[in-house]
């Protein structure tokens, strides 16, 4: 399974369908709602919601929604990323709500080397998250340092860090056989 991409493997126009979609219950939005210390209403009170606005329900806060989002397309983006640089716009365009299960896809908008290093480039994307119904709920640009294959190489390759099992008392090693 390919997780992220080098420089050169991102191909201007290219969209990436992220899989698996994530649906979003009440626990999941008031946990982050309060991990990160948004108590509005509209995301917490399911009464306030019904009475006083125009949903008739709680609405997932969108930063949860965004971040969702961003998560999903790690596999397929920026698995690799050196750096995150830009998140060049966010827009909310439609509510999520509790058990709305939502889907991305980003596409490649441009891509360019980097000036001063050259094991490097940075990749332009949009990505958009939709729900169920195909209704598009977010969409968001940013940049993304990636490194080039001489990059990765330098460091390890496919998976840089990736320590080796090392036999001992309890795994003699890929060589050894097994009885039952």
């Amino acid at each position: 399974m390919q997780f992220g991409r080098s420089y050169e493997e991102f191909e201007v126009g290219a969209t990436y369908k992220h899989w698996p979609g994530k649906t979003v219950t009440e626990y999941d939005d008031h946990l982050f709602c309060l991990l990160t210390m948004n108590h509005h209403p509209l995301h917490l009170d399911s009464h306030y919601a019904e009475e006083t606005t125009q949903f008739g329900k709680n609405v997932v806060v969108g930063n949860y929604v965004y971040s969702i989002l961003l998560g999903m397309s790690v596999p397929d983006v920026s698995g690799k990323a050196i750096a995150n640089l830009e998140i060049e716009s966010l827009r909310h365009v439609a509510p999520t709500f509790h058990g709305d299960t939502l889907y991305g896809e980003t596409t490649v908008l441009d891509k360019w080397e980097s000036t001063s290093k050259d094991d490097r480039g940075v990749v332009h994307v949009e990505t958009i998250g939709y729900n169920q119904d195909g209704t598009v709920v977010c969409i968001f640009r940013r940049k993304v340092m990636v490194p080039k294959e001489n990059y990765l190489e330098a460091r390890g390759g496919e998976q840089p860090g990736r320590p080796a099992p090392q036999p001992d008392r309890n795994w003699a090693g890929p060589a050894a056989t097994t009885q039952d």
